[in-house]
């Protein structure tokens, strides 16, 4: 049976990074991510090098370009890893924008040292089509071959089969690494369909221990959560993550308005405050051949889903400034969406500092809090009249709070079961990664009852060995740093 060496991931939710081993000289690495909230380290520089050995790593692939799956990729370029990174067709275009942005926020502003580093990125990006064998070593100790699957959690992203053959013996070993997996009816993008079946399974929990609410009803739920924050005259924040959630939710306001009959809603202003935001929308429209029937269709109608009359996108830190204060102060009805997904940073800082102690305004989250994180904080202790500590700041919530799980880019406990369930040869060993301890054991209880009714034998590992934990965002400064 192959080796698998996690490096991150393996006992938290983020930081994902995985190592499978072959054979004593050759190796893949599967994702290469950052940390966040708990899973942070105090030492945050130390966490975040490469400190194990990838003289055998063959390849790097990257299931999605979250910055806790791709963030720690400059320090392993850094640390001399010249190797394909191989990626589906539209991460190969996100891919550059998110390390772009990651290097200006915790490494430089040094523009000929960032264009260096996007240029061998760039170099060593290899993208492959969905659902077509690619091979990624062939020599006299085995071929390694791997295809990419949709995984349906956000554009581009994707769960990995790996085949592996040694040298003289006729069956494959197959591991199949899920990445983060979708759930049935999100926007924009088709659900992901399980591999016929695989020996080993790495398998994300994020959402192990839960069950998502219908979600072909969330619409219906957003415009509620809306409507009721607008008949307070304020303003409703979404921390959303640039990529992924932001490009969701336009396309469901869009809908919205789209079949509304108020003029509220035909006259309210959605902003989008994120240049980054702003540029990944724009490749999201650039990639329409990759989303679902259900958008196609929209476009087949005349409509534009991201990119519709009421969408507003600020640019400049001078326009942010003044938008955080016009909202604050006249209590004008608009929905922001700014960055980042779990309040660690980012413009959403600045609206909740300056609104969240106002009651006419609401904050509205649609997506995972990690543990740790001043969403997390906000979410847990807002409704109870409490207050978070940001950028130093003590503030008390007096806004309303308001969370919807149906908009979770994660599948529920029902989606990863079924991904197992709906194979045709299950696996025997599974490992859960991705996940609180509490959701990984309650998954993990789930899947040995599955196996057990059907009579069949799983080994179930809940935790792994490596690198723990790195830190969430890199704030420190390393101009120095040099790329080979």
């Amino acid at each position: 049976m192959l080796d698998i060496i996690h490096h991150g991931g393996a006992t938290g939710v983020t930081g994902s990074c995985h190592q499978l081993i072959l054979n004593t000289a050759h190796s893949l690495l599967i994702d290469c991510g950052l940390f966040q909230g708990e899973d942070a380290a105090e030492d945050s520089f130390e966490q975040l090098q490469i400190e194990f050995d990838i003289s055998t790593v063959q390849a790097l692939i990257i299931t999605h370009v979250h910055i806790d799956h791709v963030g720690r990729l400059p320090y392993l370029l850094a640390a001399g890893f010249k190797g394909p990174i191989i990626c589906s067709e539209p991460s190969a275009k996100l891919l550059p924008l998110v390390i772009e942005d990651a290097l200006k926020i915790g490494f430089t502003r040094n523009a000929q040292l960032i264009e260096r580093f996007q240029d061998q990125l760039k170099q060593q990006i290899i993208s492959v089509p969905y659902g077509k064998w690619h091979r990624v070593a062939h020599n006299t100790i085995g071929t390694t071959r791997i295809k990419l699957k949709r995984a349906g959690h956000i554009l581009g992203s994707s769960y990995v089969e790996i085949a592996y053959q040694a040298t003289g013996r006729g069956e494959n070993e197959c591991v199949v690494f899920s990445g983060d997996l979708g759930a049935p009816h999100a926007p924009l993008l088709p659900a992901p369909k399980s591999p016929s079946g695989c020996h080993q399974l790495v398998l994300e929990s994020t959402y192990g221990n839960r069950t998502h609410p219908d979600r072909r009803q969330r619409r219906a739920v957003l415009k509620r959560a809306i409507e009721q924050a607008l008949a307070n005259g304020g303003t409703v924040m979404v921390p959303a993550f640039s990529i992924g959630r932001t490009q969701e939710l336009l396309y469901e306001l869009e809908g919205i308005i789209h079949d509304a009959k108020s003029t509220q809603w035909k006259k309210l202003e959605i902003i989008v405050d994120s240049p980054l935001a702003a540029r990944f929308t724009q490749v999201y429209r650039e990639l329409k051949p990759f989303w679902d029937k259900g958008a196609q269709r929209r476009l087949k109608k005349g409509r534009h889903p991201l990119n519709f009359a009421n969408l507003y996108t600020v640019d400049t830190h001078e326009e942010h400034q003044q938008t955080v204060e016009y909202l604050a102060s006249t209590g004008r009805p608009a929905v922001v969406i700014a960055a980042s997904g779990m309040c660690a940073g980012g413009r959403i800082m600045n609206y909740l500092k300056a609104m969240l102690n106002d009651a006419r305004h609401q904050v509205l989250f649609v997506g995972y809090q990690g543990a740790g994180t001043p969403g997390r904080a906000i979410q847990q202790y807002g409704p109870q009249g409490g207050w978070v500590e940001l950028d130093g700041q003590r503030i008390d919530i007096k806004a309303g709070i308001t969370s919807i799980s149906g908009y979770s880019a994660h599948a529920g406990q029902v989606d990863l079961i079924n991904f197992v369930k709906r194979m045709r040869r299950w696996p025997h060993t599974i490992h859960l990664v991705h996940g609180e301890q509490t959701a990984r054991d309650v998954l993990k209880g789930k899947l040995e009852a599955l196996y057990q009714r059907k009579g069949k034998h799983v080994s179930i590992r809940s935790a792994g060995q490596g690198t723990p934990t790195a830190a969430p965002y890199l704030r420190h400064s390393n101009s120095d740093l040099e790329f080979s």
